[in-house]
């Protein structure tokens, strides 16, 4: 896997770096087919909360698999629904050969959709986790 072989540190370095809260893992540079997403949140909870070596835990030891997807074709209604019934906040976007192509966060949300649609996603998402299931991306 492309960032499944890297380290917590080089995917949080990534993170910072590229200034962004979730780097897909994909499973070979060739295909960028997602096979995982990783978070701030992954890294924290799954390797330094969980008592992991974090010096020896990789990307695919933290991430959250498999990724939730959708397509450039994929509309906004669609869109929101995966991600409030999932309860993400980012989801990767795969072209029609499964490459990843890009990824429609929280934020592109609020800048490009209605007030309501906003405040729905984000309140679902949002929501406590008792209240349904959830996944951490």
């Amino acid at each position: 896997m492309a960032w499944g072989r890297y380290g917590r540190g080089q995917v949080a370095q990534a993170l910072v770096e590229c200034d962004c809260g979730e780097i897909p893992v994909v499973d070979s540079l060739e295909s960028m087919r997602p096979v995982g997403v990783i978070t701030d949140r992954d890294i924290v909870c799954r390797a330094i909360a969980a008592g992991h070596d974090v010096g020896q835990a990789t990307a695919e030891d933290c991430m959250t698999s498999p990724a939730i997807i959708v397509t450039p074709q994929t509309d906004l209604a669609e869109c929101l629904r995966l991600m409030e019934d999932n309860q993400i906040r980012r989801v990767p976007v795969v072209d029609d050969t499964g490459r990843c192509c890009g990824i429609v966060s929280q934020a592109d949300i609020a800048l490009r959709a209605s007030r309501k649609d906003t405040a729905r996603v984000v309140s679902e998402v949002s929501r406590d986790r008792d209240e349904g299931p959830r996944a951490t991306h």
